[in-house]
């Protein structure tokens, strides 16, 4: 219950760094990189767990999403796809991390790059794109090309996200990534 918490705080931290606003009503935010972190770290149960609770501290109004926003409308705005797709996104890496074999640290770090692509990226913007289809009223094609805007940071995020990953493994090797069982 601790490390659900402690990462739901941690979204709340990253929710600190400035955003930035795009014509699309969309801010590019560093949370997505809390959401790769929570999957690969905790796994797919309490990654998912971790994400639920931010979303409903921010549902009910606490103002921890990036610009100091929250409340039950900012899961009407365009970025409500994105939002709505944390938990999923986070439970999605986690499975996928369980999958990885823990043999080394940089074995660990790739397959933790690899859960961040799949789960924080892939998945996080299949959400995103269809919040934007449904709520800002994009097309699927104007949709997929105004998500292209965050591939290139959200990649950075994958690679810091492995980078985080790496150390952890070096420095705690009882770690369980993806929330496996010892």
């Amino acid at each position: 219950m601790a490390q659900v918490a402690l990462f739901a705080a941690l979204m709340a931290v990253l929710g600190l760094i400035p955003k930035i606003d795009l014509p699309m009503g969309v801010p590019i935010t560093a949370q997505s990189l809390g959401v790769m972190l929570a999957g690969v770290l905790l796994g797919p149960k309490r990654g998912f767990q971790a994400m639920a609770l931010f979303l409903l501290a921010v549902a009910a109004g606490l103002p921890l999403l990036s610009g100091g926003r929250g409340g039950i409308g900012v899961f009407m705005a365009p970025s409500a796809g994105y939002l709505i797709g944390y938990a999923p996104a986070a439970l999605i890496a986690g499975a996928i991390m369980r999958a990885v074999p823990q043999r080394s640290p940089g074995v660990i770090a790739v397959g933790a790059f690899v859960a961040a692509l799949v789960g924080g990226l892939l998945a996080l913007h299949l959400f995103g794109v269809l919040g934007l289809m449904l709520l800002a009223h994009l097309s699927l094609k104007q949709a997929v090309i105004a998500t292209l805007a965050f591939v290139p940071g959200d990649l950075i995020k994958c690679v810091l996200c492995a980078l985080v990953t790496h150390t952890v493994a070096r420095g705690l090797p009882d770690w369980q990534f993806g929330g496996r069982r010892a």
